[in-house]
Protein backbone atom coordinates (compact mmCIF):
# COMPACT_ATOMS: atom_id res chain seq x y z
CA UNK A 1 0.00 0.00 0.00
CA UNK A 2 1.49 3.35 -1.11
CA UNK A 3 0.54 5.34 2.00
CA UNK A 4 0.81 2.59 4.59
CA UNK A 5 0.86 4.34 8.00
CA UNK A 6 2.28 1.24 9.69
CA UNK A 7 5.26 1.33 7.31
CA UNK A 8 5.59 5.10 7.76
CA UNK A 9 5.95 4.64 11.54
CA UNK A 10 8.81 2.21 10.91
CA UNK A 11 10.48 4.62 8.47
CA UNK A 12 10.20 7.39 11.07
CA UNK A 13 11.60 5.05 13.78
CA UNK A 14 8.48 5.57 15.89
CA UNK A 15 7.40 2.79 18.21
CA UNK A 16 4.05 3.06 19.91
CA UNK A 17 3.69 2.92 23.68
CA UNK A 18 0.94 0.90 25.29
CA UNK A 19 -2.20 3.02 25.45
CA UNK A 20 -2.35 4.99 28.68
CA UNK A 21 -5.36 4.58 30.90
CA UNK A 22 -7.72 7.55 31.36
CA UNK A 23 -6.92 9.56 34.50
CA UNK A 24 -10.58 10.27 35.30
CA UNK A 25 -14.10 9.11 34.48
CA UNK A 26 -13.96 8.79 30.67
CA UNK A 27 -12.78 6.42 27.94
CA UNK A 28 -9.98 6.87 25.41
CA UNK A 29 -12.22 6.54 22.39
CA UNK A 30 -15.88 6.46 21.37
CA UNK A 31 -17.08 5.34 17.96
CA UNK A 32 -20.33 6.47 16.39
CA UNK A 33 -20.92 5.42 12.81
CA UNK A 34 -17.67 5.83 10.92
CA UNK A 35 -16.26 8.44 13.29
CA UNK A 36 -13.92 7.92 16.23
CA UNK A 37 -13.78 10.62 18.89
CA UNK A 38 -10.49 10.37 20.76
CA UNK A 39 -10.29 11.92 24.21
CA UNK A 40 -7.68 14.51 24.98
CA UNK A 41 -4.23 13.08 25.56
CA UNK A 42 -1.08 14.63 26.91
CA UNK A 43 2.56 14.38 25.85
CA UNK A 44 3.68 11.10 27.41
CA UNK A 45 7.33 10.21 27.07
CA UNK A 46 8.67 6.66 26.71
CA UNK A 47 9.47 6.57 30.46
CA UNK A 48 5.75 7.19 31.22
CA UNK A 49 6.35 10.73 32.47
CA UNK A 50 4.72 13.73 30.82
CA UNK A 51 6.04 16.96 29.36
CA UNK A 52 4.74 19.58 31.78
CA UNK A 53 4.97 23.31 32.18
CA UNK A 54 3.88 26.51 30.51
CA UNK A 55 4.98 27.32 26.98
CA UNK A 56 6.41 30.83 26.98
CA UNK A 57 7.65 30.46 30.56
CA UNK A 58 9.02 26.96 31.27
CA UNK A 59 9.11 25.71 27.68
CA UNK A 60 10.04 27.12 24.27
CA UNK A 61 7.94 26.86 21.11
CA UNK A 62 10.24 24.01 20.04
CA UNK A 63 9.64 22.15 23.32
CA UNK A 64 5.90 22.64 22.81
CA UNK A 65 6.14 21.40 19.22
CA UNK A 66 7.94 18.24 20.41
CA UNK A 67 5.31 17.76 23.14
CA UNK A 68 2.49 18.04 20.60
CA UNK A 69 4.28 15.47 18.44
CA UNK A 70 4.30 13.09 21.42
CA UNK A 71 0.53 13.54 21.72
CA UNK A 72 0.16 12.53 18.07
CA UNK A 73 2.08 9.34 18.84
CA UNK A 74 -0.26 8.73 21.80
CA UNK A 75 -3.31 9.13 19.56
CA UNK A 76 -1.85 6.87 16.89
CA UNK A 77 -1.40 4.24 19.63
CA UNK A 78 -5.08 4.65 20.58
CA UNK A 79 -6.07 4.25 16.92
CA UNK A 80 -3.93 1.13 16.56
CA UNK A 81 -5.42 -0.31 19.76
CA UNK A 82 -8.96 0.49 18.66
CA UNK A 83 -8.72 -0.53 15.00
CA UNK A 84 -5.97 -3.15 14.97
CA UNK A 85 -4.76 -1.76 11.62
CA UNK A 86 -3.95 1.89 10.95
CA UNK A 87 -4.87 1.39 7.29
CA UNK A 88 -8.51 1.56 8.42
CA UNK A 89 -8.09 5.30 8.99
CA UNK A 90 -9.85 7.15 6.17
CA UNK A 91 -9.16 10.68 7.36
CA UNK A 92 -7.96 12.70 10.32
CA UNK A 93 -10.95 15.06 10.37
CA UNK A 94 -10.68 17.62 13.19
CA UNK A 95 -8.03 18.44 15.77
CA UNK A 96 -8.41 20.59 18.87
CA UNK A 97 -5.00 21.51 20.25
CA UNK A 98 -4.78 23.14 23.67
CA UNK A 99 -1.55 24.78 24.80
CA UNK A 100 -0.75 25.48 28.44
CA UNK A 101 0.88 28.87 28.00
CA UNK A 102 1.44 32.33 29.38
CA UNK A 103 -1.23 34.96 28.79
CA UNK A 104 0.95 36.83 26.30
CA UNK A 105 1.92 33.74 24.24
CA UNK A 106 0.51 33.94 20.70
CA UNK A 107 2.15 31.05 18.82
CA UNK A 108 -0.23 28.22 19.72
CA UNK A 109 -0.44 27.24 16.04
CA UNK A 110 3.33 26.73 15.88
CA UNK A 111 3.15 24.43 18.91
CA UNK A 112 0.26 22.31 17.61
CA UNK A 113 2.03 21.98 14.26
CA UNK A 114 4.04 19.26 16.03
CA UNK A 115 0.83 17.21 16.13
CA UNK A 116 -0.38 18.12 12.66
CA UNK A 117 2.98 17.60 10.95
CA UNK A 118 3.31 14.09 12.35
CA UNK A 119 -0.24 13.13 11.34
CA UNK A 120 0.54 14.19 7.76
CA UNK A 121 3.89 12.37 7.86
CA UNK A 122 2.22 9.15 8.98
CA UNK A 123 -1.11 9.27 7.11
CA UNK A 124 -0.18 11.37 4.07
CA UNK A 125 -3.05 13.39 2.59
CA UNK A 126 -5.48 11.49 4.86
CA UNK A 127 -3.67 13.14 7.77
CA UNK A 128 -4.53 16.71 6.69
CA UNK A 129 -7.26 18.04 8.96
CA UNK A 130 -9.29 20.99 10.13
CA UNK A 131 -7.84 22.35 13.35
CA UNK A 132 -8.09 24.78 16.23
CA UNK A 133 -5.07 25.70 18.36
CA UNK A 134 -5.98 27.56 21.53
CA UNK A 135 -4.35 28.71 24.74
CA UNK A 136 -5.28 27.46 28.17
CA UNK A 137 -4.47 29.01 31.51
CA UNK A 138 -3.65 25.53 32.77
CA UNK A 139 -4.20 21.88 31.83
CA UNK A 140 -4.64 18.74 33.95
CA UNK A 141 -1.39 17.57 35.58
CA UNK A 142 0.22 20.80 34.30
CA UNK A 143 0.54 19.15 30.86
CA UNK A 144 2.26 21.34 28.29
CA UNK A 145 -0.32 20.45 25.63
CA UNK A 146 -3.48 18.41 25.28
CA UNK A 147 -5.04 17.41 21.99
CA UNK A 148 -8.32 15.75 21.05
CA UNK A 149 -9.14 14.46 17.58
CA UNK A 150 -11.99 13.17 15.41
CA UNK A 151 -11.06 10.45 12.92
CA UNK A 152 -13.08 8.93 10.06
CA UNK A 153 -12.58 5.17 9.68
CA UNK A 154 -13.66 2.49 7.26
CA UNK A 155 -16.91 0.73 8.15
Amino acid sequence: MADDPEQKLKELSISLNDVSKPIASYVNCVQTGDLLFLSGKGPRKSDDTYVTGKVGEDLTIEHGYDAARLVAIEHIAVLKDELGDLNKVKRIVKVLGMVNCTSDFVDQAKVINGYSDLMVSVFGEKGRHARSAVSMHTLPLNLAVEVEVIVEVED
